[in-house]
């Protein structure tokens, strides 16, 4: 199948198989650029914490010297949404607490990523029948990393921490993000 590129073609090129070798050869050159975007993305993470519970003090744990994942590329604590890429939900999210979730998640900049770090952001937890606790941070915002305990221990963030950075390697250049689009269980799919 020839791929049509955006540009008029030039004299002497009316076949289709010589356009799909354009085509070809353009997506090779990009590979090395995907590359660096890539390996500059997944070693220069900037977490936003969003600490709500016990698990925030794992967490902290992770980023003092015994842990270190400042050795990972990760730099701890942006000092506000707009100049994270990563949002670490830990602990119980209640639904008060959602739209601020939410809110944060919307002001953070394209490319993003979400870990749920703990049992309570990931399902509730031990409260996950309590009329006021959303059931999971996945229905509020698309989670690209789930990281099981109560409490998790720090090396199991540096274990999610590293499973997204092999993610966004593999991440391709014109789609900003590999999640798919969060969907709820009351929208209808066109």
């Amino acid at each position: 199948m020839a791929v049509r590129l955006p540009f008029p073609a030039r004299p002497g090129r009316e076949s289709a198989e010589q356009d799909s070798a354009a085509a070809r050869t353009l997506a090779m050159a990009g590979e090395p650029i995907r590359f660096v975007l890539n390996w500059g993305r997944r070693y220069s993470l900037w977490v936003f914490n969003f600490g709500l519970a016990c698990c925030a003090i794992e967490f902290i744990a992770a980023s003092m010297s015994r842990h270190d994942f400042m050795r990972l590329g990760v730099i701890p604590f942006a000092h506000s949404p707009r100049q994270a890429d990563l949002m670490v939900v830990s602990g119980t999210v209640t639904d008060k607490m959602a739209p601020a979730v939410k809110r944060l998640y919307d002001q953070m900049p394209e490319p993003k990523y979400v870990i749920s770090f703990g049992a309570c952001s990931n399902s509730g937890g031990p409260y996950w029948d309590s009329y006021c606790v959303t059931k999971g941070v996945d229905q509020i915002i698309p989670v690209d990393v789930y990281i099981p305990g109560c409490p998790p221990r720090p090396e199991a963030l540096l274990h999610g921490i590293g499973e997204l950075q092999k993610r966004i390697a593999a991440e391709p250049l014109r789609k900003p993000s590999l999640r798919p689009p969060l969907r709820r269980p009351g929208d209808r799919t066109a």
